[in-house]
């Protein structure tokens, strides 16, 4: 076994995680409850097996946490459950408040150290090798040497991450540049669901502040949504108000900047006692108060930004994708559980069941079948006339065009101009030869795979809003996946 890291072990999405992990431990839930809520958010396109895995092994995976010392809060000697967005009732664990993510890695990393796993830090993976269509290595950058080095592996495993760096505004961290999805689709693997790309509501929006998360929690205890007006506005867009879905959520605060003309609106917790605001959200207290807001007193001015990266690496039920021996697990991993829009603090359990079930794959070779989604739309990408006087290739510019023309309301106009302009870039790019040119590269592809996607399905359904079909369409009641490579004499283009 060997674990390889473009940098530190601890540069990971999950670190950064706030609101917590759900599982259904109550004593008012149930694994049926829990998967009648994750099918409700993912809006008709969830895979029932998948997700039926998901909430079924969701307790054992908890277990597993618990044993490992993930200190997760408790109140009278029971694991503390709260409330989140699109779950009807209180099943998300938390550790140190609103530092869950961090806790469970600092946990994980630890016990991967502890076992002296071996593991090399600061090498970039940019190349899967194959031989007779099946994994036989991987190629890596040495970042701080320049250097590159092949390690031959039977069974290949990307716990990558998203991609969130494809936007201005994210809540991402920098490492957070596509590198799985893009190794894996240039290897010949299929990826899916790319047009689905989940904006979190509310991050801290202040002058010359970084974007930074204010968790799904703070609403889940009670934190109400205010214009510029001071007016309470999520009851005029939803009976669900606050605790509807993310994107419901997120298109509801972008209607009301427009209306209002102001770029944010507040999230106000001023009602809580502080004291309950200090224990229960000390990482976004501190914050908040290191940037001259104390969230005790004050509203909090929130806007939208990007998040998660709903579709990813097409896998079956045990995480191996269409190319024999490669696995992917987490956010670069489409398992189909989230359908078309994730249901809030599924992700970490996402990673914990499926990750499992990764391993238990490579070290039994259980027998297993593909995981079809049904009526799947199968395409390549076509050439797409470039741009005409396309600005010099940046991630600046990246990040610009991909929130102003594919962010979180889309039209076809802005869709094809985002994708010709990513054309443009794709072959203008210079051959890469570093960490950065590299994470480029694999965001430039993975730009291209969002924005052709999000052309083809025209409808808006979850995370996937187009101005210019806005309802849903039976005949879209279906998965785009996105091929490496021509395999059947059947496949549309597009």
């Amino acid at each position: 076994m060997l674990l390889v890291t473009k940098g530190s072990i601890h540069d990971c999405n999950t670190r950064h995680a706030q609101g917590g992990i759900a599982a259904a431990i109550g004593k008012n839930d149930s694994p049926q409850l829990h998967y009648k809520d994750t099918i409700a958010a993912g809006d008709g396109l969830c895979n029932e097996e998948a997700v039926n895995i998901l909430v079924t092994e969701a307790p054992d995976r908890i277990a597993d946490l618990v044993g490992f010392g993930v200190p997760f809060d408790t109140v009278n000697g029971e694991i503390d459950l709260t409330l989140e967005a699109a779950h009807s009732v209180r099943r998300i664990l938390h550790a140190g408040g609103d530092a869950t993510g961090e806790h469970i890695e600092l946990t994980l990393s630890e016990r991967v150290r502890s076992l002296s796993v071996p593991l090399l830090e600061g090498y970039l993976a940019t190349e899967i090798i194959l031989e007779e269509g099946r994994v036989r290595a991987l190629k890596t950058l040495n970042c701080a040497r320049g250097t590159t080095t092949e390690f031959e592996c039977h069974f290949l495993i990307l716990a990558s991450g998203g991609c969130g760096q494809l936007f201005k505004f994210t809540t991402n961290p920098e490492v957070a540049t596509s590198d799985g999805i893009a190794l894996a689709f240039n290897a010949g693997a299929d990826v899916v669901d790319m047009e689905f790309f989940q904006f979190h509501p509310t991050t801290l929006h202040l002058p010359g502040v970084a974007t930074f998360l204010i968790s799904e929690a703070v609403r889940g205890e009670g934190g109400i949504l205010r214009n510029a007006k001071g007016e309470r506005f999520m009851t005029r867009y939803t009976p669900q108000a606050e605790m509807a879905p993310r994107d419901i959520v997120t298109r509801s605060i972008v209607a009301e900047m427009s209306k209002t003309g102001e770029d944010n609106v507040f999230l106000d917790i001023t009602r809580l006692p502080p004291h309950v605001t200090t224990t229960r959200f000390p990482r976004i207290y501190r914050f908040c108060l290191e940037h001259g807001l104390d969230i005790t007193r004050q509203q909090i001015p929130v806007a939208p930004a990007a998040h998660y990266m709903v579709g990813g690496i097409k896998v079956d039920s045990w995480g191996e994708s269409t190319i024999s021996g490669l696995f992917a697990a987490g956010e670069v991993a489409g398992t189909g559980v989230h359908g078309a829009n994730r249901l809030a603090s599924n992700s970490l359990l996402e990673v914990l069941v499926f990750g499992k079930r990764t391993i238990q794959r490579t070290r039994h070779q259980y027998e297993t079948a593909s995981a079809g989604f049904g009526n799947d739309v199968l395409t390549r990408i076509k050439p797409r006339e470039p741009a005409q006087n396309a600005p010099h290739a940046s991630l600046a510019a990246l990040k610009q065009l991909m929130w102003d023309k594919a962010g979180i309301i889309r039209n076809r106009k802005d869709l094809t101009e985002a994708a010709s302009m990513i054309s443009a870039w794709q072959q203008s790019l210079p051959a890469v030869k570093n960490r950065a040119s590299h994470e480029l590269s694999n965001l430039i592809l993975t730009g291209r795979l969002v924005t052709e996607a999000a052309l083809l399905r025209e409808e808006s359904r979850g995370a996937h809003f187009r101005s210019d079909f806005p309802r849903h369409s039976t005949g879209w009641h279906r998965h785009i996946v996105l091929q490496g490579k021509i395999r059947s004499q059947n496949e549309t283009t597009i």
